[in-house]
């Protein structure tokens, strides 16, 4: 037995003396790596240090340390490129086939979004099914449904670029039916391009008691579009033929009734006529050739001219959802409409009050690492799951977190009643406010508003009619997270519909949790 383990030991001993032997170093040194190291775990640490053995492992063990590296972060946009323009987003609001898809496509072309062969794809579908004029709409308008019918249903979404502005592009449906989808697009908005369509009948039908004309331009303003293009389109039609006197009536039409939604014709209006299929004084200035007696702008410089408030990157956060997915965790959609938002802030959800932590925000599609108000933004959170968000919830700043109330008070204006009803306690109605659509009722008419001194009347009122404006309590089946009109207008206007129609519009003025 104990000549066995001295055969052992000797082994052990030749072994060593071998390897010794065969990695001798340039001043015949003990090799370092034979020396027991007291600071292994620092070894470890330390990034740049490399295994000895490493150096010499064959070429099939290389590969397999080339596999654990990590891929390539994605490439961050230098913030500093992005903020020297401005951004805005733009609304193309109007009645059904006005031409807005058809605009909004022809920009995108024109400023080298789309390529000459993908038009040439459109044009030949839409040859096929024969709708010749409807192949820039495709642009915009990407299923099938809405080129089969020629109506967009979902908001649209593209960008593009001017010299001093970035914009965002919402298609708003213009169709009745999809109204809701249309608040949705304006509620994001900044600025609206209200699309009229010259050719004759086409106006007077969107124009008429009923017609999305109205109706668009009623939400528009009350949704915060404070600033409007009013784009008169198809004046290249062979019934208009760039005839002034038709661009005149429209214009002395649509006046007094922007005044009676609450534009300043002055100050927030401008008009202007364009072709949306040939792009006539859209990009460049028209030929005097083509319409001798205008002198105005063309679409891109209005665009560029608009001027709109500023905006506090250093108030409390806000940004209300609009949509999420799930993709390596959960991002959630929306519009900032306050504050600032950096990769690694620590958040709130509302009204679940879910602390969430910033991984990765994305803005146009490209990555960044911060983001100011106005912007339109990807955000990939942990803390939460998708199923656990819903539209409407707001993501917000946990030192000054929105509130969430099922009860507030807010100043109505009664726009039109189906039926001429009377509007009391007990009515109801679908709540639109930023992202939220909410069914709600009304509690309580506290007081009714003099329309000539606009200060609240003393006497005890029970119901109101058309036109009357009113302060009343309004309860919601669930939380919802809003802001008084005063603190946040974006997070205080809202509209209430029934059965497809708009029938009033308001503003928060108290909250009641």
């Amino acid at each position: 037995m104990d000549n066995l383990e001295d055969d052992i030991r000797a082994l052990q001993l030749d072994s060593s003396a071998e390897d010794s032997n065969t990695v001798p170093n340039e001043n015949g040194e003990e090799p370092k790596e034979l020396v027991a190291s007291d600071n292994v775990e620092e070894d470890l640490r330390d990034e740049s240090y490399i295994d000895p053995q490493t150096v010499h492992s064959e070429p099939k063990d290389v590969a397999e340390v080339k596999e654990q590296t990590p891929a390539a972060p994605e490439p961050i946009v230098d913030e500093v490129e992005k903020e020297k323009k401005r951004h805005l987003n733009v609304v193309f609001i109007g009645h059904v086939d006005a031409g807005k898809s058809t605009i909004g496509g022809q920009i995108l072309y024109l400023s080298g979004q789309v390529d000459e062969r993908t038009i040439q794809k459109y044009e030949k579908e839409a040859k096929d099914k024969s709708r010749e004029s409807w192949y820039m709409a495709y642009i915009m308008d990407t299923n099938a449904e809405e080129r089969v019918k020629g109506i967009t249903v979902e908001v649209g979404r593209a960008h593009f670029e001017t010299e001093t502005t970035r914009f965002t592009i919402l298609d708003a449906p213009g169709h009745k039916s999809y109204v809701p989808n249309m608040i949705s697009g304006a509620s994001q908005a900044d600025i609206g391009v209200l699309v009229i369509s010259a050719r004759k009948g086409e106006f007077e039908t969107g124009y008429e008691r009923g017609g999305q004309t109205r109706e668009h331009v009623q939400l528009a303003k009350t949704l915060g579009v404070s600033k409007l293009l009013v784009v008169v389109n198809k004046m290249d039609d062979p019934t208009v033929n760039w005839s002034k006197e038709r661009y005149d009536e429209i214009e002395s039409k649509m006046v007094p009734f922007l005044k009676s939604s609450g534009y300043n014709v002055k100050k927030d209006i401008q008009f202007l006529p364009i072709s949306g299929l040939h792009g006539t004084n859209m990009q460049t200035r028209m030929d005097k050739k083509v319409c001798p007696w205008w002198s105005g702008q063309c679409l891109f410089e209005a665009l560029d001219a608009i001027e709109v408030p500023p905006r506090d990157p250093n108030g409390p956060f806000r940004m209300p959802i609009i949509d999420k997915f799930k993709d390596m965790g959960t991002v959630v959609m929306g519009k900032v409409e306050s504050g600032s938002v950096r990769e690694g802030n620590s958040l709130l959800i509302m009204p679940n009050k879910v602390q969430v932590k910033v991984l990765a925000l994305y803005c146009d599609d490209d990555k960044v690492r911060s983001a100011g108000p106005g912007e339109n933004l990807k955000v990939r959170l942990s803390g939460i799951e998708d199923e656990d968000i819903l539209s409407g919830f707001v993501l917000s700043s946990i030192e000054k977190p929105i509130q969430a109330v099922n009860e507030f008070v807010a100043q109505l204006q009664i726009l039109e009643l189906l039926d001429n009803a009377i509007f009391t306690a007990g009515y109801k109605a679908v709540l639109h406010i930023h992202s939220v659509v909410e069914e709600c009722e009304i509690i309580e008419l506290m007081h009714q508003i003099d329309p000539k001194t606009r200060k609240p009347m003393r006497r005890k009122v029970l119901f109101v009619k058309n036109g009357a404006a009113v302060v009343c309590r309004i309860q919601v089946s669930n939380m919802i997270c809003i802001e008084k009109f005063l603190d946040f207008q974006q997070l205080g206007r809202f509209t209430l519909r029934t059965e497809g129609k708009t029938v009033a519009i308001g503003k928060v003025t108290d909250l009641r949790a």
